[in-house]
């Protein structure tokens, strides 16, 4: 097969123009310039940094993580800066880099969303916003936002009147129908969706007879979760118009492009970035071999490509 010289890797995300479709999951990349001295950021299609609430968090009591077969169970509990602590002492240093960033946030109510997204929309150097209703180890109640279709559908329309970013909304996998979902999404306003966040699981300990986390149950992530990822996506892309990001269990060009080829417009490494802190970087090179080994000039030419 002839080989293609010049490859064409850009994606677009609403409003959003991105060099590669590779990006960084959040609550695995920092907030960026952690992951500095490792990879050159210019490179990554988008930055997606760590979960923001209005302020600061402390998260779950320890042990927080614990490694399963192909993958771990995290019950983080979303700790974070804060966003003004973000604004003022993270933000300056992502100005400086040549790739957009987007700003995964939550609230523990409707108002709290809007506020968080009215923030950040002010902030110079946010490029986008990824809204999160669908974190599997919060308190609970807080799992309506990404499990109920009428709340999700309330909380989502409300952001979007308070934002003019490009708004990305994270769901759960954790609901019988995700295809609907997305759907609800989309109609509130949404101008992606991103998925899948991880799956609600819990490890034992056998000798102690007690939970592993602190927290009893956790997220569940790594490549032990992809195929089921991939599915979801696939039946995203199917239910909606706009982008579908995908992610879960992304540690291999090889990977990122069966997400492609079920739908996903980008793709976003977690927990590889654990394992390979330029995971990310490997990935777009990949991709970019595969596409000039295979004749594909442009990226969106396998988009949703699955021959079902």
């Amino acid at each position: 097969m002839t080989q293609i010289k010049d490859i064409n890797l850009e994606v677009s995300i609403g409003r959003l123009k991105l060099k590669n479709p590779v990006m960084t999951a959040s609550g695995t990349f920092g907030y960026g310039d952690e992951y500095a001295e490792f990879i050159d950021l210019n490179k990554l299609g988008a930055i997606v940094v760590k979960g923001l609430s209005l302020k600061p968090k402390e998260g779950n009591p320890p042990p927080r993580i614990v490694e399963t077969p192909s993958g771990m169970l995290n019950a983080i509990g979303l700790q974070n800066i804060g966003i003004d602590n973000f604004i003022r002492k993270k933000l300056p240093y992502l100005r400086t880099v040549k790739t957009p960033v987007i700003v995964n946030f939550f609230g523990d109510s409707i108002e709290e969303y809007v506020k968080a997204a009215d923030k950040l929309s002010a902030a110079d150097g946010v490029h986008a916003l990824e809204m999160n209703i669908s974190c599997p180890n919060k308190q609970a109640g807080w799992s309506i936002f990404g499990t109920d279709p009428n709340v999700t559908a309330k909380v989502v329309s409300e952001v979007r009147k308070a934002t003019d970013r490009t708004l990305i909304v994270k769901l759960s996998p954790n609901v019988t129908d995700i295809g609907l979902m997305a759907k609800v999404a989309e109609e509130a306003g949404a101008d992606a969706v991103s998925l899948i966040n991880t799956l609600t699981g819990m490890a034992i300990d056998i000798k102690t007879r007690r939970p592993r986390l602190a927290n009893i149950v956790g997220g569940l992530s790594g490549p032990c979760v992809r195929p089921v990822a991939v599915r979801m996506v696939w039946q995203c892309y199917k239910a909606v118009q706009i982008p579908v990001i995908g992610m879960g269990g992304i540690v291999s060009p090889e990977d990122a492009i069966e997400f492609i080829l079920a739908g996903a417009s980008a793709i976003a490494v977690g927990t590889g970035n654990f394992i390979r802190p330029d995971l990310t970087v490997e990935i777009i090179n990949g991709i970019r071999s595969f596409m000039k080994t295979e004749g594909i000039k442009s990226i969106n030419e396998i988009k949703g490509a699955v021959q079902c």
